[in-house]
């Protein structure tokens, strides 16, 4: 199969890549490299520098090759910033997202795998949070994926797009054998700044509030290993052109760790002292925010494998460890 990655340069993307290319397809990446990094791409993978913002860039791209899926994973995601910098999300996330889906409809690419977020449920009214729970984003980013599931659902009716809004949970870990992978370098989710503090390349972390109604005190999320997540992304691409329907699924755990859980696993792990300071509890943060995949186990056979706390702590580990030996820290 020949796909394209859009953000296929980051986090998520470049793990993606990997295991989509383990499996014989064929992975064109195209990349703005403003958070990613081309050194995460195997020297087989074909790369194009480019912007969702340019439809001419898009154009080219997407002409380069008879794509059978584009994979689109290419956003802004620091929910806080979108809330003090809505224009900069709303030109990135919403105005790049509408060219993506205009450049599929104009070059004949019928299938797509969107990265959508579990930020579009806003406050849980409920946990599990499962698809049927209302959809009402309390930030900027949220609405940002919100209003790209939402045209994706008009384009289906209207040109005949075929979709998959993949809602992650809390994407982690890295997959050990390939530690070259470079980190990112302005962390905005709790394990890379966990990460950060255990290598001493960041002074403390800062945990906000410790007076929520769980166990320990601090809040508990969904942690999803990103090779799970890449496993997902392989499992809705074989659904929506095997079946040839639209799919909106959750990918998580149903399991949660708390701040603390993750700070004393890495320090076991580590052997590293991880220093942290209670602050404030921020306003919107709910006390526990777990997913129901019951769908996506259902529709498409996928459950999560890798996402047990010990292999993502320890996958982290090996892969900042190598990036602060390599001087990339």
């Amino acid at each position: 199969m020949k796909i394209l990655v859009v953000g296929g340069a980051g986090y998520i993307g470049s793990h993606f890549v990997l295991e989509a290319s383990k499996k014989g397809n064929e992975i064109t990446v195209f990349d703005d490299l403003s958070s990613g990094f081309k050194s995460n791409l195997n020297d087989n993978i074909s790369f194009y520098k480019g912007s969702t913002l340019s439809k001419k860039e898009l154009d080219l791209v997407m002409l380069s090759d008879n794509f059978d899926v584009v994979v689109h994973l290419a956003a802004f995601k620091a929910a806080g910033e979108s809330m003090l910098n809505p224009g900069r999300y709303a030109t990135n996330n919403i105005i790049g997202g509408l060219n993506l889906i205009e450049s599929c409809v104009k070059n004949n690419i019928q299938n797509v795998i969107f990265s959508s977020s579990a930020a579009v449920y806003g406050t849980p009214q409920y946990t599990p949070i499962d698809e049927t729970h209302p959809l009402l984003p309390i930030n900027y980013y949220g609405y940002s994926k919100l209003i790209i599931e939402q045209n994706l659902k008009w384009y289906s009716k209207l040109k005949g797009i075929r979709y998959a809004s993949l809602r992650y949970f809390n994407a982690a870990g890295y997959d050990s054998d390939f530690k070259k992978f470079q980190v990112e370098s302005n962390p905005q989710n709790l394990i890379p700044l966990v990460m950060e503090v255990a290598l001493e390349s960041r002074d403390h972390l800062e945990v906000f509030g410790d007076d929520y109604a769980t166990p320990d005190g601090t809040g508990i999320r969904d942690y999803i290993h990103v090779k799970d997540l890449a496993e997902g992304h392989l499992t809705s691409i074989d659904y929506i052109i095997n079946y040839k329907k639209n799919l909106e699924i959750n990918l998580g755990t149903g399991k949660g760790f708390s701040v603390l859980d993750i700070i004393k696993k890495t320090e076991i792990i580590s052997n590293k002292k991880v220093n942290h300071v209670v602050s404030k509890r921020r306003d919107g943060d709910p006390d526990i925010v777990l997913s129901s995949s019951d769908k996506a186990k259902q529709l498409i056979g996928w459950s999560p494998t890798r996402s047990d706390l010990d292999n993502i702590i320890k996958s982290s580990w090996a892969t900042y460890n190598y990036n602060m030996k390599a001087n990339k820290l």
